[in-house]
């Protein structure tokens, strides 16, 4: 039997090599498809490999009868419809481990542009400025860094922490404290996080407890001139609650890498505001983690389909409709 394997995003051509191994494969994979040429494409689909840009919605799946598996060469899978997945009988697997490390130190790079005003000092020079006393940061040294959802990557940012000899807190209901302590993290509730960390940085998924966890009242439980980090997902904050606290000076900085809509609004609040540092989701934008999600997700396709085991599975109670 031949299995129809789309490729509707740009993957590194890695991953299509994972594929010209199996005979049992035909895959169609002519770079970043528009939405209606992905629609016209699925219908003879078993397997769907996106990245972001791809929105595998309700419409998307009903156009595809053949549809078993949905990979998702990233960690985030907002841009598909579990439910409806679920319905039809279409497993979703993402890819955790691929862009950990480009994450974190991503995640770490804002934290010391924020700490040090490195945007701001690159532009005002750019100007013609030579203004070293508008610039002047601080130290991470002796700060504590709360981090918000402890899994790869949250930890991954709590070993780099430990090297700047910051002190290192942490909330996640899901991990047992003694998974913590070996990695330096001492575990907080969320508003101790809050009233301690000089740095907040968020690695959770959106959840009802978590979508716009970060508003005017988590605010104003947080040390005056707390500096926020999100490189996790946009819809953690709200943004104007964020923007707020920023212009009364509680909030001493931000730096977004990820908004709800992407792109974002040209009024979005938080964008050209002062002391925040806006970059265009690049977190995972490196060649490393492109290849390693990318192999990743081709691999998750290949077993599932040829050899029906199912790894990462992000709507589990699926599994019981493919078993049967």
């Amino acid at each position: 039997m031949t299995y129809h394997v789309l490729i509707s995003d740009s993957v590194d051509q890695a991953a299509l090599d994972v594929f010209k191994g199996s005979s049992a494969l035909q895959v169609t994979a002519n770079g970043q498809m528009k939405r209606e040429e992905t629609l016209a494409a699925i219908v003879e689909a078993d397997a769907l490999v996106i990245r972001s840009a791809t929105k595998a919605d309700a419409a998307l799946l009903e156009a595809a009868p053949h549809l078993k598996v949905i990979a998702r060469a990233g960690v985030g899978v907002d841009n598909v419809d579990l439910d409806a997945a679920t319905r039809r009988g279409v497993a979703v697997m993402n890819t955790p481990g691929g862009n950990t490390i480009s994450t974190a130190e991503f995640t770490f790079g804002l934290m010391l542009a924020l700490a040090r005003h490195i945007p701001q000092g690159d532009a005002s020079l750019r100007g013609g400025a030579w203004d070293r006393k508008a610039f002047s940061g601080l130290e991470l040294k002796g700060k504590t860094l709360g981090i918000v959802g402890l899994g790869r990557i949250g930890r991954e940012v709590a070993k780099r922490a430990n090297a700047f000899e910051m002190t290192v807190i942490g909330f996640d209901p899901y991990i047992e404290t003694a998974a913590l302590v070996p990695l330096g993290i001492e575990k907080v509730a969320l508003d101790e996080l809050y009233a301690r960390a000089d740095f907040i940085t968020l690695h959770s998924l959106i959840t009802d407890e978590t979508r716009g966890m970060i508003n005017a009242s988590a605010i104003a439980k947080m040390k005056s001139g707390v500096r926020i980090i999100n490189a996790a997902r946009g819809a953690l904050i709200n943004d104007r609650d964020l923007a707020q606290g920023i212009q009364t000076g509680k909030v001493g900085g931000a730096a977004i890498d990820v908004y709800e809509f992407e792109p974002p609004p040209q009024d979005h609040p938080l964008i050209g505001l002062k002391n925040v540092i806006n970059t265009p989701h690049l977190a995972a934008s490196t060649s490393d983690a492109q290849i390693n999600v990318g192999v990743e997700a081709a691999h998750l396709v290949l077993d599932a389909l040829t050899s029906g085991v199912y790894q990462n599975v992000c709507n589990p109670a699926v599994l019981d409709k493919i078993k049967k």
